[in-house]
């Protein structure tokens, strides 16, 4: 967010008004422009409201006005530090989840309403290629709640190729299309910068369905034969979470029972379960490695559904309390999928206060508020790795190497599962971190750290440039993190919010 003094809000609010009179709209009509509310237009235009960089840039393009278009150059963040947080903060939905239940709208022919969804540019992207297959996508309110209207035939030959490489979810639109059309074409998933990812687990999942895929030309080319079914459980060559999640989406709609083997059960493929019962979808075996799916031959329902809290964002704030030595509330944390990273963080000497526990939106996931206290960390007896659910995950591996570094001791970090992030992990070394590279996969980390401040270009991997972030927080001196778009693609808003717990952080963008 800029900070602004309450006279420039007022002077931007009557130049926005002024433009969008200029174009002759309602301010219903520029909140449709820009996916927000009527309100929420209503409040920027009296002053009343901070506003982005990005939302600036977006609300010129809309009303074709050089006064407040900012131009689409990258966006920087300037970190002054070192910073110590306090308060409280609500964990965000899950950014993997909504991404999932997106891509499952195309099963239901009927209205979804999705609550409370991450507003992410990887969920931005999501939307546009959706809006071109003819789905209508609105933004109900200021609480992020998404309504999806599907039309009576997708528009598979003008898909959005320049959003749909933008990111790797485009792949979980395979498992629902193969119902939809007997051939269709995808771009190439783009997204994380983390090694080759081989399709070959979703083609494994999805050829007892009776698909085929050609990569050839930029682009997935599927072709489908109704003539071929599952006739024995699939078994899944990896527990992938998206591999999990299209074999559930080809399942839901096959009126017969589809068993799946070596699934994930993980947070995000517990709540398309729980999203796909929802639409009338029978399902057997949700959170276990065996899934029992009896699917429906046509879903025509209006369904509401609210995904729910996001492990990894909850990690990455329990992260920044940590290496900042702060005291705050982690509010809304996903329990069950958060266990293993808080009984390590406990062998390393963190101490913090944990409520009762209580229930998500979506009526199935455990919810924790947990406060930290300043805590004196030790390095852990044993290495850290990843492992899928319920070990420790994945995506929150690389928090850890920004911990170990605060922490007394050498760490041995082992990121078996991508080729090359790790390598992104000493980045943390021009901040004044001794992390050594052992090999694509291992890192090794002594500590503790006093981090110094200086600038870095934001890797490309999403969590690794989160963990830069932090460190920037615990960092004496200014330091500047360029072209931070990939931490949009997972954070919504993380920058504002840090600096409601006391950060100092100020967006900006090269002029």
């Amino acid at each position: 967010m800029v900070r602004m003094s309450e006279g420039y809000k007022n002077r931007i609010g009557n130049l926005i008004r002024d433009a969008r009179k200029h174009r002759g709209l309602t301010q219903h009509q520029l909140a449709d422009l820009l996916g927000t509310s009527q309100s929420a237009i209503n409040r920027i235009e009296k002053g009343h409201q901070n506003l982005s960089l990005e939302m600036l840039a977006r609300i010129g393009a809309a009303l074709d006005s050089e006064i407040v278009a900012l131009g689409a150059g990258p966006t920087h963040l300037r970190i002054t530090g070192p910073t110590t947080l306090s308060g409280e903060i609500d964990v965000k939905t899950s950014k993997n989840a909504g991404v999932a239940l997106l891509c499952a709208t195309l099963l239901n022919r009927g209205r979804t309403t999705l609550r409370k969804v991450a507003r992410i540019e990887e969920v931005n992207r999501l939307i546009e290629v959706l809006t071109s297959l003819g789905v209508q996508c609105r933004w109900l309110n200021d609480d992020n709640d998404l309504e999806i209207v599907p039309p009576k035939e997708l528009d598979l030959d003008h898909v959005d190729a320049e959003a749909a490489r933008r990111t790797r979810s485009i792949i979980m639109f395979l498992g629902p299309l193969l119902h939809r059309a007997d051939v269709f074409e995808l771009p190439y998933a783009g997204g994380c910068d983390l090694g080759t990812r081989t399709v070959e687990p979703h083609m494994a999942a999805l050829r007892p369905f009776g698909l085929e895929v050609k990569a050839t030309d930029g682009s997935y080319h599927a072709s489908v034969n109704r003539a071929i079914e599952p006739g024995r459980p699939i078994v899944l060559t990896e527990r992938g979470d998206t591999v999990t999640e299209n074999a559930l989406m080809a399942a839901a709609l096959h009126p017969g029972t589809t068993v799946i083997r070596n699934a994930s059960s993980n947070y995000m493929v517990q709540d398309l379960c729980f999203y796909l019962q929802r639409l009338g979808v029978t399902i057997e075996g949700v959170g276990t490695t065996t899934l029992s799916v009896t699917g429906r031959a046509e879903i025509d329902v209006d369904v509401d559904y609210a995904p729910s809290e996001d492990p990894i964002e909850a990690m990455s704030l329990l992260a920044a309390a940590i290496v900042t030595k702060s005291s705050i509330t982690v509010r809304r944390v996903p329990i069950e999928f958060m266990e293993i990273e808080l009984a390590l963080l406990e062998e390393m000497g963190l101490q913090y206060d944990r409520s009762e526990e209580y229930v998500a939106l979506n009526g199935q996931t455990r919810l924790v508020d947990i406060t930290t206290k300043p805590s004196e960390l030790h390095a852990p007896l044993d290495k850290i790795h990843p492992m899928p659910f319920p070990g420790l995950n994945i995506d929150n591996l690389p928090f850890f190497a920004v911990i170990a570094a605060v922490a007394e001791g050498q760490t041995l970090l082992h990121d078996w599962v991508y080729e090359n992030r790790a390598i992104y992990l000493t980045d943390l070394n021009k901040l004044g971190a001794r992390v050594k590279l052992l090999d694509p996969h291992r890192v090794m980390i002594e500590g503790p750290t006093s981090f110094t401040g200086t600038e870095l270009v934001c890797p490309p991997a999403l969590r690794p440039a989160v963990v830069i972030l932090l460190a920037m927080l615990a960092s004496k001196g200014t330091s500047v993190l360029r072209s931070t778009y990939v931490i949009h693609r997972g954070y919504e808003d993380l920058a504002e919010r840090l600096n409601q717990l006391g950060a100092s952080i100020e967006t900006f963008r090269d002029i």
